[in-house]
């Protein structure tokens, strides 16, 4: 059974930082796609940053240059270190995994398993 916890969520006040953790369990993926995404108050879910098994990453335009994603192989854990955090970050913020062609999308479309969603929030 594939498991995907997260943590790291919180409230900060503009200009901070924030990192999020996702262990993942269970899966038998040899090549895959993780990723983060987020669903805003009112906005649909948007692609946050992805990372395939060869550690290739994908970035939403307005995080490029402010938030990395990473994955720790021999923890199984996934990453996303958030600075500059601004108020239109906040967001409910969920990790995904799927099989590799995943990644070939941005929108969530191919994960097959989520992690519940944890909160940031942005004080401005």
């Amino acid at each position: 059974q594939v498991q995907l916890v997260a943590s790291g969520g919180g409230s900060v006040q503009a200009g901070g930082s924030l990192r999020l953790s996702c262990a993942a369990s269970g899966y038998s993926y040899r090549s895959l796609c993780m990723g983060w995404f987020r669903q805003a108050p009112g906005k649909a879910r948007e692609g946050v940053a992805t990372i395939d098994s060869d550690g290739a990453t994908r970035y939403e335009d307005s995080v490029k240059g402010r938030f990395t994603i990473s994955q720790d192989n021999a923890k199984n854990t996934l990453y996303l270190q958030m600075n500059s955090l601004k108020s239109e970050d906040t967001a409910m913020y969920y990790c995904a995994l799927g099989g590799s062609w995943s990644c070939r999308f941005f929108d969530g479309y191919g994960m097959e398993y989520w992690g519940k969603g944890i909160l940031v929030t942005i004080s401005s």
